[in-house]
């Protein structure tokens, strides 16, 4: 009974999180990981865990809650054609290769590097939204079937090991080689899903529960974290689309990138 109070703050915690990462979801289209991984990794530490421990749960226990997301995204994508199947059969075994190198490099290594590198990861992407809203692909088509590979292979890899989706960094890729942003956006939905649940199965098998874990986790992901966060995400998604029709949304954007570049520089700092 102690141990369910003492938890309670921990709970409550965690359904603001799934409230904030559903909401901005529906405002601003950015994915929830991005969202979730730095609100975990200093929500954890508020709650006694530690550093290096701590980034490592927010990591798996993300890539947990953007599986169900992301089949809920990908049906509404495909109902409106916006999945790109012939690119993504090419892209899966390349992005499922990526990602069980990522997951296993969390697994067995963890460490202060991960944070670093979502810091990293998270500036960019924040850079990104304020410098290159309207600018100009950098190239007008794909690269070839191997540089597609290549591409595939390093953002499995990458999101894997920082707990993000498909959109942070498949969207932008795709528009730098002129692709339509909303088939963009639609495929990154199924990127999502192909980097989620490889990735948890793997930290789920190769992890090991860290020492100061709180309570509910099985390997590396927090279940109670996952239990809570994804429906209040699922119920909040639409909530904050309704929102943003009334809104500015560009402003929006530019003050998320804001947030979310002091986020990644914070943590790079603190990682340094």
């Amino acid at each position: 009974m102690e141990q369910m109070i003492s938890f309670l703050p921990v709970a409550l915690a965690l359904m603001a999180t799934g409230v904030v990462a559903g909401l901005l979801a529906g405002l601003l289209g950015v994915g929830g990981g991005i969202v979730i991984v730095p609100v975990l990794y200093y929500l954890f530490q508020y709650f006694g865990v530690d550093p290096v421990s701590a980034m490592v749960i927010a990591t798996a226990t993300s890539l947990a809650t953007i599986v169900p997301t992301s089949i809920s995204s990908i049906r509404a994508h495909h109902g409106n054609n916006n999945v790109d199947w012939v690119l993504l059969r090419w892209l899966a075994p390349f992005i499922l290769a990526g990602v069980i190198v990522g997951s296993l490099l969390v697994a067995r290594m963890g460490g202060t590097w991960l944070t670093a590198l979502f810091g990293a990861i998270a500036t960019l992407a924040a850079l990104n939204m304020l410098l290159r809203g309207n600018a100009a692909p950098l190239a007008q088509d794909l690269p070839s079937k191997r540089g597609q590979g290549a591409m595939g292979a390093g953002i499995g890899c990458l999101s894997a090991m920082v707990g993000i989706g498909g959109g942070t960094l498949t969207v932008p890729t795709l528009t730098a080689f002129n692709y339509p942003a909303h088939r963009a956006v639609g495929t990154a939905a199924a990127v999502g899903l192909l980097i989620a649940l490889p990735g948890v199965i793997t930290m789920l098998v190769a992890g090991t529960v860290p020492t100061n874990a709180p309570l509910g986790n099985v390997g590396l992901v927090n279940w109670a974290g996952f239990a809570f966060i994804v429906p209040l995400t699922v119920l909040f998604s639409p909530i904050g689309a309704r929102i943003g029709k009334r809104l500015d949304s560009a402003k929006l954007k530019k003050v998320f990138a804001l947030v979310l570049a002091f986020t990644g520089i914070r943590m790079l700092l603190q990682a340094l």
